[in-house]
């Protein structure tokens, strides 16, 4: 496929490069090398190549300006997203995302149908990255990552954990609010292991 869009390009790359040439080339250019007959009987002919040529490439670069176009405002309305949600993290989703920093992983496996995780994968706080598990008894698993655009907006003060290190009581206060489901998932990947 990717072949033969790269054989239509150059096609119409050389159609508009003959054309130009051959309607554009002054007279005694063309008489020297006998083409200007074939200018004067087919000159209509050749215009009509070149417009056609020039079109689809005006065709393209519309195409591509279009996509750009979607691709910035779906990048802006997801940071929009996300810059509300960060205001609005009720406790469980807090807790979830401050297991990153917990435990020090830029990757969790989390189950999948978990509210929490559904929030903030729909509001792309979290992608999923697939190696998805399924289990009889806590239902599928999958590994979560915190999207690079919610990066910019999760802070200390954002995920409520303590400047520097923890004293005792901010570390039980954070071990009380872990979600419930953690001590589970880290059991059941003891016991594969």
């Amino acid at each position: 496929m990717l072949n033969s869009k790269r054989l239509f390009v150059s096609v119409m790359s050389w159609i508009i490069v003959t054309c130009t040439s051959l309607l554009f080339a002054p007279k005694y250019l063309l008489a020297s090398l006998s083409l200007d007959k074939l200018v004067s009987e087919y000159g209509q002919f050749i215009g009509l190549g070149l417009i056609i040529g020039v079109a689809y490439f005006l065709s393209q670069i519309f195409a591509f300006v279009v996509d750009e176009s979607i691709v910035y405002l779906r990048q802006k309305r997801t940071v929009e997203t996300i810059k509300v949600k960060v205001k609005l993290l009720d406790p469980a989703e807090r807790a979830l995302l401050r297991e990153f920093f917990l435990q020090g992983q830029t990757i969790l496996t989390l189950p999948q149908n978990e509210l929490a995780v559904k929030n903030l994968v729909n509001t792309s706080i979290l992608e999923m990255l697939g190696n998805e598990r399924h289990y009889a008894i806590q239902g599928p698993t999958a590994e979560y990552k915190i999207s690079m655009q919610a990066r910019n907006y999760l802070n200390r003060d954002v995920l409520r954990l303590p400047a520097g290190e923890p004293s005792a009581d901010e570390m039980n206060y954070l071990i009380k609010t872990r979600p419930h489901f953690i001590n589970g998932l880290v059991q059941s990947r003891k016991h594969a292991a």
